[in-house]
């Protein structure tokens, strides 16, 4: 859906480039859901195959334990089954978090679990939260044509630089997203006519609001899949304030056979991934004699909202607060993509950043990357500064013209000089 959003965007600059295209062209939703949700339907029933291809039985069941080695579930069919293992891995991941405090919230509200699912459009659509879940949603309703606001209750990308997650929404804002700062909703009621009303307080005035819509939808964060598994009869403890598992540096829960990966567990980066490898490394320490473990630093990934977001490593904050301000070197610019230029688009927040050590050989300790194809870019420099790179071995990789890969080896200018990082485009 990001895709057709970015796809929006091309049609508009495709008269620059001197195609003949009618404009406005129209969104059909129905179409793009449709088609969306066939090939997601292609990629359970491909892993489903795999599985029988590889003689792996596959139980459709929802299921929760009985003891250390034994789970239970009951089949569509009211058929209980028991199956035992010596090993088990825990893998159920996360759902959704919703308001339940808000009222009207779980009736009319809906997650983004939903909307990938919704057959029609959903119109004017409020979506409340400020996670990279949030900011894509609302990037991609809004570049399909929808009218789409974000109410954010304190701050954006928590947990991401700060700097570049203010860029971030200083694009979409500018690219007509609308966004409720410092508000929190309290209420959510049904009109006669269909609509959705929403009722919010903003926080810094105290004073009460409401606003209609067709959706709202809760993008607020997710909670494991721990609350039915019945963990406590097989002795698996949890973060009581979270709820997900407690593992070691194996993937071990506090019982030696039973194991978690991925979102379930606590302390681990909430991305696909990141659970695949931690799997993939699990099974070859239980049964092909390795002793690798996951390595769950400098782990890239992408925001892909409407300029998308690369990062790696650690954020400036992060930086300065475990090494001090006097011993970080930030280098940056601003540039502007080959693509923006003929086509005339503002590319005022097109930005790339490296944070590093000040102290030769200045070690990189995060990149962040703001423009198109982030994600491309920074897979490609996560490489680097997975295998220790310094700044100086960066400035001498010769870049790739014209591309906005290249502005990251061209990072000559220091936040502590004060100079001007504006440059002329790839």
């Amino acid at each position: 859906m990001h895709q057709a959003a970015l796809l929006g965007g091309l049609i508009r600059d495709a008269p620059h480039y001197g195609w003949e295209v009618a404009q406005p062209v129209p969104h059909d939703w129905r179409k793009m859901a449709e088609a969306v949700q066939n090939h997601v339907k292609s990629l359970n029933w491909g892993h489903r195959v795999q599985l029988q291809d590889r003689k792996v039985k596959y139980f459709n069941i929802k299921a929760s334990f009985v003891d250390e080695h034994t789970v239970c579930g009951v089949a569509k069919g009211g058929k209980e089954i028991l199956l035992s293992a010596d090993h088990i891995i825990i893998a159920t991941g996360g759902r959704p978090r919703y308001p339940t405090h808000i009222e009207g919230a779980l009736e009319y509200g809906i997650t983004s679990d939903d909307i990938f699912w919704l057959k029609e459009s959903p119109g004017k659509t409020l979506v409340v939260g400020a996670s990279y879940v949030a900011l894509e949603c609302a990037g991609f309703l809004t570049g399909i044509g929808l009218d789409a606001t974000v109410m954010i209750r304190s701050i954006p990308l928590r947990g991401f630089d700060q700097q570049m997650s203010s860029m971030v929404i200083e694009h979409m804002a500018s690219h007509g997203t609308q966004f409720l700062r410092g508000c929190a909703p309290s209420r959510v009621r049904r009109l006669p006519d269909g609509h959705l009303q929403v009722t919010w307080e903003d926080r810094t005035t105290g004073k009460e609001d409401t606003g209609t819509f067709d959706t709202v939808l809760w993008a607020i964060g997710r909670v494991p899949d721990t609350r039915s598994l019945n963990l406590e009869k097989a002795g698996v403890d949890t973060s009581p304030d979270t709820q997900k598992i407690l593992v070691d540096s194996r993937e071990g829960t506090s019982v030696p056979h039973i194991y978690a990966i991925g979102d379930v567990v606590e302390g681990r980066p909430e991305l696909t991934p990141t659970a695949i490898m931690a799997g993939r490394l699990l099974v070859q320490r239980l049964f092909g004699g390795s002793s690798d473990l996951m390595d769950y630093d400098n782990v890239p990934t992408t925001v892909f909202t409407p300029l998308e977001y690369g990062c790696v490593g650690l954020s400036e904050e992060e930086a300065v607060a475990r090494h001090g301000q006097e011993h970080v070197e930030v280098y940056h610019a601003h540039y502007k993509p080959l693509e923006f230029t003929v086509a005339g688009r503002d590319a005022s927040q097109c930005y790339v950043k490296m944070v590093c050590l000040r102290e030769p050989p200045q070690l990189v300790l995060g990149l962040h990357f703001l423009g198109p194809n982030a994600g491309e870019v920074t897979q490609g420099f996560a490489l680097g500064i997975k295998c220790g790179a310094s700044y100086a071995q960066v400035m001498r990789t010769v870049g790739i013209h014209p591309t906005c890969s290249e502005e990251v080896v061209k990072l000559r200018i220091s936040k502590r000089s004060g100079l001007d990082p504006t440059v002329t485009g790839c």
